[in-house]
């Protein structure tokens, strides 16, 4: 390392006599002043700053090339950002950052075809995802529980289950989950379709008796496993959920809060939320259409200490098997090394990033001097990181693997592109809080096992809606209250059959009077019936070459028949 002197200090030096290799008047010194001449200002002045703009020309030249240097020497490290901790080298331009080219995702956004084949009315998308397999499991249970519990105890079947659910879905329509249910059943504040369905004692022998496990064996399974009251119905459930949807390009992790108060072991409280207090899961969603694609409960600290990285692996166990795809994530979740680990699986990045994190360089974190609407970037092959000042003494940052250029928005924010996109993906998460919560089937209750139940009820009946208007994108599509009417019409058709099969006409005139219609006319909307006014138009199976799509079907054996592949008979004929 060369050393530096003051000025003073190089006139002494060289003033002084030289003591070390050469003695005055040596023949290498003579040498060396018969060589240069009389060039020893020139020697002083490179290294002495110029101070005297009178000086000769020779002295002009050498203070331009003395400020050439130090201009030089001044650029160098802007070239290169170093990271706070120094290992991660960043660059104010995007010359040497590779262009993103995202990857095939290899699927069709929307339904699989394993949910296209199986759906033909309302109730059949809320089958795929409450399965018989979890029926009977709520089944078992119920009936356990309700035989200790319960002297008088009649076991139920799968038509009282389902309606019960129906009944819940139906008191979530008609936002009456915070209303007591007996003033539901009651006959004047309340609807008929209620006591037409079941009576309020069955239900609430149903909803006191309502388990997901054994209580006697609960204990054992509970000291390694938080959730083990619930871990059967939510293990049978989750893996549904990707099976039967396809994400697009954009999607989002974030958590979900369900409310609850009561005693939980790993209940949470997280000030933001409208909630406060409540049950942590963390979700990922399809952007556009706010379909929860993947779930995972949250259930505390572990045993030997908090989960260190936590964010990353959450994001990548909630991606796992995307490819091609744009995760949106907050600062709970964005990390440089996830960011990186992403890229290795073909999936782009962009979320806020706080501050403290020691992959940033610092010059993203001044803010003074700085104008309002001012944005800077930092570069790397693969990432970009921005900082944006919406306002004085604000700072914004984000990190992002699919931008890869300082695009800014053209409106008077001058936001970067960076920060649009991530506005319009980070509220998949949130908006599927609001859409559920809209009708949700929630219901006061010291239980957290029947809180996620309701929870699980409201997410596949939301689930059960985008994939009902993927596949027939006609239905009631001029009203602008759809989801509604689904929620109605699922509702009514689970409990159809529970109020068809009633011994007695209930009490109540309008109750009684909805069950005799339904048994004069038969079910509106029975689950498999070609009268439903959701019934679907598919292929002829009988027709070869150019195929025919009808909605007519044979009374006989249910297939899809055209009108040259079907006959005309009369009732006397037919008997």
């Amino acid at each position: 390392m060369k050393r530096r002197f003051t000025a003073q200090q190089a006139l002494e030096k060289i003033r002084q006599p030289a003591d070390s290799e050469q003695r005055p008047g040596s023949d290498s010194e003579a040498e060396l002043s018969e060589s240069e001449g009389d060039n020893t200002d020139d020697e002083i002045w490179k290294l002495i700053p110029p101070v005297d703009s009178e000086s000769s020309s020779d002295d002009d030249d050498s203070s331009e090339s003395g400020e050439d240097t130090e201009a030089a020497a001044a650029a160098a490290p802007s070239d290169e950002w170093r990271s706070k901790h120094g290992q991660i080298v960043w660059s104010p331009t995007h010359a040497e950052t590779l262009r993103y080219i995202p990857a095939a995702t290899g699927v069709t956004p929307g339904p699989t075809r394993y949910a296209t084949a199986r759906i033909s009315t309302v109730k059949s998308c809320f089958d795929l995802f409450v399965t018989e397999e979890i029926i009977q499991i709520l089944l078992d249970m119920t009936n356990l529980q309700g035989k200790r519990s319960s002297a008088d105890w009649k076991d139920i079947d799968a038509t009282d289950l389902q309606a019960y659910i129906g009944l819940l879905i139906l008191a979530g329509v008609y936002r009456s989950r915070n209303e007591s249910t007996r003033s539901l059943w009651d006959d004047h504040t309340g609807r008929a379709i209620f006591r037409a369905t079941m009576s309020h004692r069955s239900f609430s022998l149903i909803n006191a008796s309502l388990r997901f496990d054994d209580k006697l064996t609960r204990a054992a399974s509970q000291k390694h496993d938080k959730l083990a009251a619930f871990r059967t119905v939510w293990d049978k459930w989750v893996p549904r959920l990707p099976l039967l949807f396809n994400p697009g390009r954009d999607v989002c992790v974030d958590e979900q809060l369900v409310p609850f108060r009561g005693h939980c072991r790993f209940r949470q409280y997280m000030p933001s939320k409208p909630a406060k207090y409540g049950l942590k899961i963390w979700v990922t969603c399809d952007v556009n259409t706010s379909y929860a694609w993947k779930m995972q409960i949250y259930t505390g600290k572990a045993a030997d200490g908090p989960e260190v990285n936590q964010g990353k692996r959450v994001v990548l166990d909630m991606t796992a098997g995307l490819r091609g795809n744009t995760v949106t994530c907050d600062n709970f979740f964005t990390t440089y090394a996830l960011a990186e680990e992403l890229l290795k699986r073909k999936v782009a990045l962009v979320g806020t990033i706080r501050k403290s994190k020691p992959e940033l360089p610092p010059q993203l974190l001044q803010t003074r001097q700085r104008a309002a609407l001012s944005s800077l970037f930092a570069f790397t092959k693969t990432h970009t990181a921005v900082s944006y000042v919406p306002r004085r003494g604000k700072n914004v940052l984000l990190l992002s693997t699919k931008h890869r250029e300082p695009a800014l928005s053209h409106k008077e924010h001058q936001k970067p592109m960076i920060i649009m996109d991530y506005n319009h993906c980070k509220g998949g998460v949130d908006n599927l809080d609001k859409v559920v919560g809209t009708y949700s089937c929630r219901r006061r209750t010291c239980r957290w096992p029947l809180v996620l139940f309701y929870n699980m009820l409201d997410v596949s009946a939301y689930n059960a809606f985008v994939l009902w208007t993927a596949v027939d994108p006609s239905w009631n599509q001029a009203k602008t209250f759809k989801r509604r009417l689904f929620m109605e019409e699922l509702g009514k058709m689970l409990v159809s059959p529970q109020m068809l099969r009633r011994e007695r006409l209930p009490r109540t005139p309008g109750a009684a009077a909805m069950v005799a219609d339904m048994r004069e006319s038969g079910p509106p909307y029975s689950g498999d019936s070609d009268s439903s006014p959701s019934k679907r138009r598919r292929w002829c199976e009988f027709c070869s070459g150019k195929k025919k799509k009808i909605a007519t079907t044979c009374t006989k054996c249910g297939k899809h028949t055209c009108k040259d592949h079907s006959s005309t008979y009369c009732s006397s004929c037919c008997t």
